[in-house]
């Protein structure tokens, strides 16, 4: 969940019509040689005493852990005179805090899944040691297995004491979202607005594939919570205004200006004033175009608002200045390596992209929308076209697998761990079930020792 943008002069910039808005994400338009992928990846801190959630203050806090990562280079981001993030100088890379203190890496644009695969690698070494001196442990699972909401910390951060009373407006899992889930993304580049809209299309169809691949998050406040990806089931339920399956973008003639109508539409939670948030919760961003936002009334937006207001939509798949892949728990090991080359294998070369487009355009939006509810439970099981998704992995994983060999980086490996999966039909939340269910004879805390970094 990105924070707010940084204030740069360009992002000073009053918006006055709609062609600006269009104009920010043709701004993310770049050619073939400067594409780059980042990947962003959760994780839950515990206390390895009692296998607590972390505090945010304290002996062995998050504050501590943002403390100690200083030795490495990072810099502190404050909001008041509280630190809440880290900044590495002379890079886009950045660690963030989620609602319920989820450890969170926003790692730079890199070339290549090697590259991005080693910069996880280091983070989790550096995270490891100021952990282990705190007495702190981090959990790769797309939910956390006991903790329940009342015990779960609040971070200090204005914006989500705007967002969780809305939410609780809006739906009933918005807070278990926010505070008990963490996730995997990729960031991936489009070269041009037909490119973008192609890439929209087919990472929309095949987010519940990944969805499934990735799914590890099935246990709740000590038990079998009845999915696979309990992460991905929440999304159904928190805040429906603001995500989904997004059915308009396979519409003829989609671009950014629809986009761009979908997002103006989009209620708002907060725009920024001299460091402080504004709560402009259910407001309309149309509205503030036209002079209109009460809360600041005759005042237009500023490119920076447009910015804030864009990370505010949940999406199973976003658009920015780049597309970001947003289906997938977070897991551990080689999982967090094998979503930017499945994504950039399918993405980063156009004959792989147009084959698993060929595979999907003839599915209607229904059939899209069933398999995105159906994933959550089944997994790879689930049915997609008349085909299971266990059949159709194959081919997107051939089709991933050609397009990074023609790249030429040996990126292949990465995707081996899926190509298990896919053979096998199990998820890592299928396995953990059975262990559950097996050798670890219900007691839920043995994931602690399973899923920890």
């Amino acid at each position: 969940m990105s924070g707010p943008t940084p204030e740069t002069e360009a992002g000073r910039a009053r918006i006055e019509n709609k062609a600006q808005l269009i104009g920010y994400f043709e701004q993310g338009m770049k050619p073939r040689e400067q594409w780059r992928m980042g990947t962003e990846h959760e994780k839950f801190a515990f206390l390895k005493d009692g296998l607590r959630p972390v505090p945010y203050e304290g002996k062995s806090s998050i504050k501590g852990l943002l403390e100690g990562l200083q030795r490495f280079g990072w810099e502190g981001v404050y909001e008041g005179d509280k630190i809440i993030a880290l900044s590495m100088p002379n890079s886009l890379a950045n660690i963030s805090l989620e609602p319920g203190g989820q450890f969170e890496l926003s790692g730079a644009p890199l070339t290549t899944v090697n590259d991005t695969c080693g910069e996880i690698t280091e983070h989790l070494r550096q995270v490891k040691v100021v952990g282990d001196e705190l007495g702190i442990g981090f959990l790769g699972l797309g939910a956390s297995p006991v903790w329940t909401r009342a015990e779960t910390p609040v971070m200090p951060k204005g914006r989500y004491g705007i967002m969780a009373p809305y939410m609780d407006k809006v739906g009933t899992l918005g807070r278990d979202m926010m505070f008990r889930t963490c996730t995997v993304q990729v960031n991936l580049d489009f070269g041009s607005e037909a490119d973008m809209a192609q890439k929209l299309r087919v990472s929309l169809a095949l987010q519940p594939l990944g969805t499934a691949f990735f799914a590890n998050s099935p246990f709740l406040e000590g038990k079998p919570n009845g999915f696979l990806s309990f992460r991905s089931h929440v999304w159904e339920d928190t805040d429906n205004a603001r995500a989904g399956m997004l059915p308009f973008v396979f519409e003829q003639g989609f671009g950014f200006e629809r986009y761009v109508e979908y997002a103006l539409d989009v209620p708002m939670y907060f725009i920024m004033r001299d460091g402080k948030f504004v709560n402009c919760a259910g407001e309309s961003f149309r509205a503030f175009l036209n002079g209109r936002l009460p809360q600041l009334p005759g005042e237009l937006p500023t490119l920076r608002d447009w910015a804030d207001h864009l990370t505010t939509i949940f999406p199973e798949v976003r658009l920015k200045k780049y597309l970001e892949m947003r289906g997938s728990d977070v897991g551990k090991g080689a999982m967090l390596c094998a979503l930017p080359a499945l994504w950039g294998g399918l993405f980063y070369n156009q004959s792989s992209l147009d084959a698993a487009w060929d595979l999907v355009k003839g599915a209607t939006a229904e059939q899209r929308q069933q398999l995105r509810h159906e994933v959550p439970k089944l997994g790879l099981k689930a049915k997609f076209m008349g085909r299971s998704l266990q059949d159709i992995a194959k081919d997107v994983l051939g089709f991933a697998r050609s397009g990074l060999k023609a790249r030429g980086f040996g990126e292949e490996p990465f995707l081996d761990v899926l190509d298990a999966m896919a053979e096998s039909g199990q998820t890592n939340a299928d396995r953990l079930l059975g262990l559950y269910h097996g050798a670890w004879k219900g007691d839920v805390s043995q994931v602690f020792k399973d899923a920890a970094f």
